[in-house]
């Protein structure tokens, strides 16, 4: 026992291995909570297997089984671009603006951009509740506020119209701190001589803003967009507690078809197959914005 303690001693010691040491706990931590289920998932999606019986090997059959046969995966497919593609631009479109009103001098502007942001730190679950209250189609605020200004309410979680603008605008509440305080630290970046040296010339506000603002925050606004639009695809819990999918899967997204297949049917090994799908197309998207973005995005 001895012995190996004074070769821990001596490889901690030495520079080639101290380093994979320290980061061992980190590694193994990483090991098992991600990298092995992950590769599980890859190797569950080739079986049949309902959590409770031995997995059966079925090859691929359930991947061609969702890609060719699912008509419901189709439905949740265009409901998760439907609101990623919606949800995710408005959000970064507004935090853009606010974020601008924000980094101008004026009073309290601390306590504004504080209330601006706790929506973010504020646990979904909470938020949902609340919002399900104010959605109440006879009792909520929003439909009693319409009513005093003319405007018939309507039941936002129950009419397949307004369900999923009803997660939109929750969820664009609740993000909106978040991508509001990258671009206000974007916008802090810019030096103070270019506004200057465009004010000498003569640049009203609106050249400064598209010709000095907007190529120095491409960068903030590419990686709001890129990591917004990853989580976007993976929501869930503003659709469970709001709708639960619902009417008739009008908000049900990949998310929360894969743990309707899961754990709601107990059918384990194709909801592996669909987050795989899930993954893949979340790759591709990243990737095309990748490549997209050394278009658009200002390195200098």
């Amino acid at each position: 026992m001895e012995y190996l303690v004074k070769k821990l001693y001596k490889l901690i010691d030495t520079e080639k291995y101290a380093g994979y040491i320290l980061i061992l706990p980190n590694l193994i931590f990483f090991s098992i909570f991600f990298v092995y289920p992950f590769l599980s998932v890859w190797v569950y999606s080739l079986t049949d297997w309902d959590l409770f019986s031995s997995p059966r090997f079925v090859g691929l059959s359930n991947y061609i089984r969702l890609v060719l046969e699912d008509e419901l995966f189709r439905k949740v497919l265009l409901n998760t671009l439907y609101y990623s593609f919606v949800a995710v631009p408005t959000a970064l479109f507004v935090a853009f603006w606010l974020a601008l009103l924000l980094n101008r001098a004026m009073p309290g502007t601390i306590f504004f951009r504080t209330i601006y942001f706790l929506p973010y730190v504020t646990l979904m679950s909470a938020a949902a509740i609340v919002f399900s209250w104010l959605y109440h189609p006879d009792y909520g605020l929003i439909n009693y506020l319409l009513e005093k200004i003319g405007i018939h309410g309507v039941n936002w979680l129950n009419d397949e119209r307004w369900a999923m603008p009803a997660v939109i605008i929750l969820e664009n509440w609740h993000a909106l701190g978040y991508p509001t305080l990258v671009y206000l630290a974007a916008f802090q970046g810019i030096p103070g001589e270019l506004y200057e040296a465009a004010r000498i010339d003569g640049a009203n506000w609106w050249y400064q803003m598209r010709y000095i603002t907007l190529p120095l925050s491409t960068s903030a606004i590419f990686f709001t967009l890129t990591t917004s639009l990853i989580g976007a695809m993976q929501t869930f819990d503003s659709f469970f507690i709001l709708t639960k999918g619902g009417p008739a899967y009008a908000t049900t997204p990949i998310s929360y078809y894969l743990y309707q297949n899961g754990f709601e049917w107990f059918k384990m090994g194709y909801a592996s197959t669909i987050a795989c799908i899930l993954f893949v197309f979340i790759g591709l998207i990243t990737l095309i914005q990748w490549k997209l973005g050394k278009t658009w995005v200002y390195e200098g």
